[in-house]
Order: C-alpha cells, then structure tokens, then sequence
C-alpha cells in the first residue's frame, strides 16, 4: 500500500449541490472545492449524511467519484461515502473510487437493515480488504439505528488501511470507547452537532479533529477549532470557538441535516441548492433564524465562492 491518508483536523462533510432542475452541479462542486482549499479545510468528505448519499442514483454517485477525486487531486484530500445496501455494491463503489483516484472511502452501517454486530464487522472488513486506500469508520446510530460498538471496532484494527473514525453518537462512553480500543492505531473525529456535544471532550481526550457539517460556511474558524490540541493554547483556541460558533452550528442542523445547512449556503448565494425531495426546504420562522445567523455572523463576508 501507499502511504495512506490519515484524517486529521477540519474535514468537512461536503453538500452535494443540485441545479434548479434536480440535476448534480458539477461546476458547483469545483466551486466549493476551491472555497475549502482557499480557506484551510484539511479534507472533504463527498456523499456523506450531509451529501444526501442515499437520494443520488449509482449513475450519480459514480459520477460524483469521477469528477470530484480528479479535480481535487493535489488540492485537497478527499474521501467519498461508499455505503450501499448490499455488501456487494459497496465493494464496486469502493474499487471504483480507488480507480478514480480517491484518497479514501468512509463506510457507514447499511441503512434500514440494521445488522448485528457479526454483520456489521464483517461488512465493514469485507469493503476494506477489497480496497488499498484508506477507510474511515463512520458511527451514526441516529441515522442508521445500528451503532458500530467498540468492541467490533476493536476487531477491525489488525486491517491495516482502516485508518480512523468519525463518531456521530451523542455517547460519551461511546466516544470513550473508541479512544481507548484504538490505542492510538486509529484517528477519532466527531460530528459537530451541538446537540452531541462532542468536540470538546474528544479534543480533550486526545481527538484528532471533526468530520463537521459547519465548515461548509466556517471554513476556517473549523480548521482552527479541529486543530488536535498540542498545547493550552489550542485548548484555549478550541473552547473559544466552540462556544462563539455554536448558534452557527445549531442553525446548520435545524431540522435533519442538510436541510439547515443547505438554507443557509443558498441564502449566502453558494452552490446547494434545495435538498432532494421528500426533505423539503426551510421555511417559516426556521428560514427566519439562518437569516438572523448570517446577519448576526456577518457570514456573507466569509462565504465569498
């Protein structure tokens, strides 16, 4: 293998953009992959929870992987959600992505199936002895009902390109978990939901940064707050900006993500467009709160595509 990618600091778990006939926006996506290399993100994640990976077709998806793993090659890391429903297309997605390029795939639990954890593990190994890029681990219980438990994590360590985690629980013995059963062989990220709570205490615990939904309009200040802390002062750094961005952070995830996140960027004019239906677009008095968060964060001078 070659020297594999090793997720550290801010990735940001890119949206995919739609053009106002529900097509993938391609140029969209160049657009805001240039955004994220003018603004210090350390990684992009495509066709995460937040890129809508189970809304776009396999044409789509394939077509995601081709275009965006070339056009970030040397400008960006970039990994791509695999995920399918069966084990089987997952291992083509994931060799196809390797074939374009990719710098690595993250593998989430298969939805609505809710497999033990014997499947679970044998899934997640299955999909990365059938790639030689990196793998990241992505825990997100809330969305796929099945948590990966560390002791399944645990087994997976001797897979040599299974390089790190996101968690998305809002446990901290989950979290505690996962650092513990790593023993430093695995990177831990977390999600920024502020209803998890959870950038704080990884950091604190030795965390190697977020996998955020935020950093799609604080790019920045994410790569800042995602540094892993090597002295006080990055603790100090972090806690700050935690707390002074956290409206930010609860207006992204208003309603399931991305519907708040994507309001946002397309009231800031970026490529977003609406989310695929059946989620729907914000409104009401919740469309009033993001124009209040932009406003109140000056974010239209940040957020410049």
């Amino acid at each position: 293998m070659e020297q594999l990618v090793r997720p550290s600091g801010s990735w940001v778990a890119i949206v995919t953009p739609f053009t106002e006939r529900d097509e993938v926006d391609i140029d969209g996506f160049k657009k805001l992959v240039d955004f994220h290399v003018a603004n210090g993100t350390d990684g992009l994640i495509f066709m995460g929870s937040t890129g809508e990976a189970t809304s776009l077709s396999m044409e789509e998806r394939k077509l995601i992987i081709q275009e965006m793993a070339k056009y970030c090659k040397g400008k960006i890391k970039a990994f791509f959600g695999t995920t399918c429903s069966t084990t089987k297309d997952t291992v083509e997605l994931s060799q196809f992505a390797e074939a374009c390029g990719a710098d690595g795939i993250q593998l989430v639990v298969p939805p609505y199936i809710v497999p033990p954890q014997e499947a679970i593990l044998e899934f997640i190994a299955a999909v990365a002895k059938s790639v030689n890029i990196a793998v990241t681990i992505y825990n997100n219980p809330s969305r796929v009902v099945a948590n990966i438990d560390p002791s399944t994590i645990a087994k997976l360590l001797d897979i040599g390109n299974i390089v790190a985690i996101k968690e998305a629980s809002p446990s901290l013995t989950q979290l505690m978990g996962d650092i513990e059963v790593s023993a430093g062989r695995l990177n831990v990220l977390c999600c920024d939901s502020p209803k998890f709570g959870l950038i704080l205490p990884l950091m604190a615990m030795g965390g190697h940064g977020t996998a955020n939904v935020t950093g799609n309009v604080l790019p920045k200040e994410f790569a800042l707050m995602s540094k892993p802390w090597e002295s006080w002062e990055d603790a100090v750094r972090c806690r700050e900006l935690f707390f002074k961005y956290k409206p930010v952070m609860e207006a992204a995830y208003l309603l399931v993500n991305p519907v708040g996140i994507k309001a946002m960027m397309k009231l800031l004019r970026m490529p977003a467009g609406d989310p695929r239906p059946p989620l729907q677009p914000l409104k009401g008095v919740l469309l009033d709160r993001v124009r209040e968060i932009i406003e109140r964060f000056r974010l239209e001078e940040k957020c410049v595509v």
